[in-house]
């Protein structure tokens, strides 16, 4: 029979999740394994109740299979022999209980910190563009909230399902041999059981999908209000922002109660059955025994193991409610995973050393995406070496001709050529080590101020990013810092001034030592003081590369060899003569 698409998708699902587990199967074997153990540990706990009653205090001799697994010396004090099995039966529980423990917890949080490095890697590889439009939190959530959910789903879920199975199954057998009778009427219940379940698995799932993406919008509001927070306060903003945090968690709380009642109605349901078939087992039982087919001792173990019979159906479905929530998460996780990486390699991609900064554009055009064009018909060809200005007004396209340059993103139409080569050839990570970038709003990493220096070059040696400090005339102030370049920069370096950050920027691109530069308005956020520190450190770092220089200055334009004018993702004019231009347009001003 052909699998309906809710299981075949479910089937899928659990391919996937053992698939990414793949490197812990020792560990969830074992697991399983000392599932299965728990099964005549279960066993074992009755055994002492039955002896007391029907041994000790009634005078019968011990069950068969307690005598012949015994001493005779034993089979001749009951009492010791029950006592004995309570303390074996309580050490054995609590060593398979901590080992479980144990190896349960390490496994899923290895899992758990695997499944999330993945994903936190191929989120840095997909298009930019889909962040802009979702938003950086949505991929935040799926890598920090949705992720654990594997962890839970194989530990907490599957095995425990397989192995309450397994306990179940036992429990039948066991109860059988007591009397066949009280488990075919205890057995009655699976089929109801099953059913239940599978009736409830939709609507378990679609309100747990709904729970999911509620509580993503909520969190979004923070992510975004604390990362603008200096945006926030200015404008006095705060209740705003909690206004608009609140609605977002109240339709989380409906949408959590939602899932909660159909998730709460599943459990009253399961045990109304359990109960039941508890209630007909107990009034078969007593018949029985007033019948003197059965002992009291018989009945209370047959109850005993009735109570443990049922408690991994009343787990199965606790896990069964439990699989939907979790399954949300992890089809929000894996639907991360497969959006296709923006730009992707090709395959036998070709490898680049250093280029010699040749760059051409041919018939470029780029939208975003949006359908709105940002670049169009883009066409011009720089040699190696040379400088060139980009100017034009804000939205005119002068960032996406740097992310097209950097291949952050590919035209949808035209080539974009560096040495003669299609950037779409060349291998990724070769290509993006050919250019060095100083932007109009430097980020710093939270570490230490050498290690943001040396962030395009980890392995580069402490003599090394002291020279590259030198030559952005940053090293003096760094030494006055509490702990030189071993001082934290704190978050996003915002404890630095703008053109403290500017220079440790500079550094950063020295040591980088790429044929290419790219300056995106270095000195649009300082003092005239300031930009003049910065551009002699710039006019070093220019030597002898390609560059690209995208400003409003017009005097950090003089000593360019090229000037490209763009106007609503066009070039309107291209020039050599860029004294001349930058002189008229000083006199035009």
């Amino acid at each position: 029979m052909a699998a309906t698409p809710s299981s075949a998708g479910l089937f899928s699902l659990y391919a996937r999740v053992f698939r990414e587990a793949k490197r812990f199967r020792p560990q969830l074997a074992g697991l399983l394994l000392l599932g299965v153990l728990g099964t005549p540990i279960g066993l074992l706990m009755p055994l002492p109740v039955t002896i007391a009653v029907d041994t000790v205090i009634g005078g019968k001799p011990l069950p068969g299979p307690v005598a012949g697994t015994v001493p005779e010396w034993l089979q001749g004090n009951p009492i010791v022999l029950a006592v004995g099995l309570v303390v074996v039966a309580a050490l054995l529980t609590q060593l398979h209980g901590l080992a479980d423990r144990m190896l349960r917890d390490w496994t899923g949080q290895r899992m758990v910190a695997d499944f999330r490095a993945k994903l936190f890697l191929h989120a840095q590889r997909l298009a930019l563009v889909r962040h802009d439009s979702k938003g950086i939190s949505d991929a935040l959530n799926r890598i920090e909230d949705d992720a654990s959910a594997i962890q839970w789903q194989i530990s907490h879920v599957l095995l425990p399902f397989v192995t309450s199975a397994a306990y179940f199954a036992g429990m039948v057998w066991v109860t059988a041999l007591i009397n066949a009778k009280l488990a075919i009427v205890a057995l009655a219940v699976s089929p109801l059981f099953a059913l239940l379940t599978a009736l409830s698995h939709h609507r378990l799932r679609s309100r747990w999908d709904a729970v999911c993406e509620k509580d993503s919008a909520a969190k979004s509001v923070l992510h975004e209000t604390l990362s603008a927070l200096r945006v926030v306060r200015a404008f006095g903003q705060e209740e705003r922002e909690v206004a608009r945090f609140a609605q977002r968690t109240d339709d989380l709380i409906r949408s959590f109660m939602r899932a909660a009642l159909a998730e709460s109605g599943l459990g009253f349901l399961v045990s109304i059955l359990l109960a039941s078939g508890t209630a007909a087992v107990l009034w078969i039982g007593v018949t029985d025994v007033q019948a003197g087919a059965l002992t009291v001792g018989e009945l209370l173990l047959a109850l005993s193991y009735l109570a443990q019979l049922y408690q991994p159906l009343q787990n199965m479905g606790h896990q069964v409610a439990a699989q939907q929530k979790l399954m949300a998460n992890l089809r929000r996780a894996f639907s991360l995973l497969d959006e296709t990486a923006d730009p992707a390699e090709r395959p036998h991609a070709t490898p680049m050393l250093r280029a010699r900064g040749d760059v051409a554009f041919s018939n470029v055009s780029f939208d975003h995406g949006t359908g709105r064009p940002i670049v169009q018909g883009m066409t011009f060809a720089i040699p190696a070496g040379s400088r060139v200005g980009i100017v034009g007004k804000s939205g005119a396209g002068k960032s996406s001709l740097v992310g097209l340059l950097t291949r952050l993103y590919d035209p949808q139409a035209g080539t974009v050529y560096l040495d003669g080569e299609d950037l779409r050839d060349l291998r990724l990570a070769d290509l993006r080590r050919q250019f060095a970038i100083v932007g109009q709003d430097t980020i710093l990493f939270s570490t230490t101020v050498a290690a943001n220096i040396a962030y395009g070059r980890p392995d580069a040696t402490m003599n090394e990013i002291v020279a590259a400090a030198k030559a952005a005339d940053a090293h003096d102030f760094i030494l006055r810092l509490p702990a030189g370049y071993d001082t934290p920069v704190g978050e996003r370096g915002m404890r630095f001034s703008g053109g403290e950050r500017q220079r440790i920027a500079l550094a950063r691109a020295f040591l980088c030592d790429a044929p290419i530069l790219i300056l995106d308005e270095p000195t649009s956020a300082v003092d005239l003081r300031t930009e003049q520190a910065i551009m002699d450190g710039v006019e070093r770092l220019m030597d002898g590369r390609t560059t690209f220089m995208i400003t409003h200055r017009l005097a950090t334009l003089r000593d360019c060899d090229m000037l490209i004018e763009m106007e609503a993702g066009r070039i309107t004019n291209i020039t050599t003569d860029v004294r001349r231009w930058v002189s008229g347009m000083t006199l035009a001003a």
